[in-house]
C-alpha cells in the first residue's frame, strides 16, 4: 500500500472506533481480513496510525481546533514526525489517499499550539477524572498522563525455572533488549518507532523453550511485593491468564502451594498452556467461577493476592481506546467489585498472614480509597509498609511512589518509566 493509503485506511478504521464506539482491536482485525492485499507492514503502520491517533485524541483536537477523525489522524501523523512537505504529497485525493490539506489544516499543522490548554488535554485523559487524577497528582496529573499517551515497551520477566537473565537478554540482543530498571528479572525492548511494529517475542525459541514470559515490569515489581517464596501457601484470587501466578510460583522454586482462582473461566483458559511452558508444578488451578471449591480452601494461606478488577487506567499506553469509553458509571461498577473481590479474599488469609491487593490503576478510588475503606472494617489488618518490603524482596533502595505514599506503592510511566500500578500489602494480626 502507498503511505497515503495507509492513513486514509487508519482513518476508516478509527471511524468504526470514534463513531461506532468499537474496541480498537476488533476494528483494526475487521479492516484486515477485509482487505487481504493489506500485508503485514501495512497492517502495523496503519495499527501505530490507528493507536497513536487515540492515545493524543484530546490534544490533537485542540490543536487542530476540530474533533473530525480527518483532524486527529492528521495530527498524529505529523506529531510522529512526518513533515509537513510529506504530509502534503500524502494527501493528494488519489490512490485511496486523502483529500488535500485546506490552508486551515496547513495552518495549524505548521504551528502547533498548545496555549491555555486545560490539564485534560494537555495530558490526553478525560475531563471527568480531573478531580480524582488530582488528588493522586495535584498540578502534575497533566504530565502523569501525558507520559500514559506515549507508545510503551515490551517487557519480560526471566523465568528462573528455566534461565537467568544474562541468557534472555543474549537470546534476544537481536531485539534490542536491555535490562529493566528496577525488577531484577525484567528484560525490555524498547517501544518501536515510526512505522515498526512490536517485536513477536512469542515466535522466539526462548520463549518457546519456556525461559520467559511477557510481563510489564510493574506488573513484576507487584509480584515480587507479595513476599512469595518457597514452600508457601499462596492464592491468586483473580488468576486471569496467570501471569503474576507464574512469577510467584517461581519465587516459590516450585516448592510450596498455590491455587489460582477466577471467576472468569474463559479468562483462565490460557493458564494451562503457560504454566507447562514454564516448567510450573506448584500450581492447582480451580474451575472459574467456583465458589465452592474456593471457600473449601479456608482460612491457612500464607498469601492472598488479589489482582482486583480495575478501570485499566494505569495500561492506557496499551489499550488508548479504553481510557475515552471509560465513564462515571463504569467507574462505579468496578468500585464495588473491588470491595467484593476484598471481601472474597480476606477470610482466606492466616492469621500473621497477607493479603496483597494490587490493581492496574492511577485512580485514588480505586487504590488508597479502597484500602482505607477495607482497613476500617477489618481493623485485623494492617498496612506493611512498601518501602520495608521492596529492600527485603528486591534488595535495592526503593524509588518514590508517584503520590508520595510511605505505605503503599504507586508506579506510574512518568516517574518509573512501567504501566501504572497499584500495591498495597495487608497484614493479619496474630500467630498461627
Amino acid at each position: 500500500m502507498r503511505p497515503g493509503a495507509r492513513i486514509q485506511a487508519a482513518v476508516e478504521v478509527l471511524e468504526e472506533i470514534l463513531l461506532r464506539h468499537r474496541p480498537a482491536s476488533n476494528a483494526l482485525a475487521d479492516w484486515g481480513r477485509s482487505h487481504r492485499f493489506a500485508g503485514s507492514g501495512d497492517r502495523a503502520a496503519i495499527g501505530n496510525i490507528v493507536f497513536d491517533t487515540l492515545r493524543h485524541k484530546a490534544s490533537s483536537a485542540y490543536v487542530m481546533g476540530s474533533e473530525t477523525v480527518r483532524a486527529l489522524v492528521l495530527c498524529a501523523v505529523r506529531r510522529h514526525g512526518v513533515s509537513i512537505d510529506d504530509l502534503q504529497r500524502l494527501c493528494t485525493g488519489v490512490h485511496h489517499e486523502l483529500e488535500p490539506l485546506s490552508a486551515e489544516e496547513l495552518g495549524r499543522l505548521q504551528h502547533v499550539s498548545m496555549a491555555g490548554a486545560p490539564p485534560h488535554v494537555t495530558g490526553d485523559f478525560p475531563e471527568w477524572m480531573t478531580p480524582s487524577l488530582a488528588r493522586v497528582f495535584g498540578d502534575q496529573a497533566a504530565v502523569q498522563c501525558a507520559a500514559l499517551a506515549e507508545r510503551a515497551p515490551v517487557d519480560l520477566r526471566t523465568n528462573t525455572l528455566k534461565a537467568e537473565r544474562p541468557r534472555v537478554l543474549k537470546a534476544l540482543a537481536h531485539l534490542g533488549a536491555v535490562p529493566t530498571r528496577w525488577s531484577p528479572l525484567g528484560v525490555r525492548l524498547p517501544a518501536p518507532g515510526g512505522d515498526r511494529r512490536q517485536p513477536n517475542v512469542e515466535a522466539e525459541a526462548a520463549h518457546g523453550k519456556g525461559w520467559y514470559e511477557v510481563q510489564d515490569e510493574g506488573s513484576q515489581v507487584a509480584s515480587m511485593l507479595t513476599g512469595a517464596g518457597p514452600r508457601m501457601q499462596i492464592l491468586d484470587i483473580c488468576a486471569g491468564a496467570g501471569g503474576k501466578t507464574l512469577a510467584m510460583a517461581a519465587a516459590a522454586r516450585n516448592t510450596g502451594q498455590l491455587y489460582a482462582y477466577d471467576e472468569d473461566r474463559a479468562r483462565l483458559r490460557p493458564i494451562f498452556e503457560r504454566l507447562r511452558r514454564a516448567g510450573v508444578r506448584n500450581v492447582q488451578v480451580l474451575d472459574g467461577g467456583d465458589r465452592a471449591a474456593l471457600a473449601a480452601l479456608g482460612d491457612r494461606f500464607d498469601i492472598v493476592l488479589l489482582d482486583a478488577p480495575c478501570t485499566g487506567s494505569g495500561a492506557w499506553r496499551r489499550r488508548p481506546d479504553a481510557k475515552w469509553r471509560l465513564r462515571p458509571e463504569a467507574l462505579a461498577q468496578r468500585l464495588r467489585a473491588q470491595q467484593a473481590v476484598l471481601e472474597l479474599g480476606a477470610p482466606h488469609v492466616r492469621l500473621g498472614g497477607r493479603l496483597v491487593y494490587v490493581t492496574c490503576s492511577l485512580l485514588p478510588e480505586e487504590n488508597g480509597d479502597q484500602v482505607g475503606a477495607f482497613l476500617a472494617a477489618h481493623p485485623e489488618f494492617a498496612v506493611v509498609p512498601w518501602r520495608r518490603q521492596w529492600r527485603s524482596l528486591i534488595g535495592t533502595d526503593p524509588p518514590a511512589s508517584a503520590d508520595g505514599s510511605e505505605e503503599t506503592l504507586l508506579l506510574s510511566p512518568a516517574d518509573h518509566g512501567t504501566d501504572g500500578f497499584f500495591v498495597a500489602v495487608l497484614e493479619r494480626a496474630g500467630t498461627s
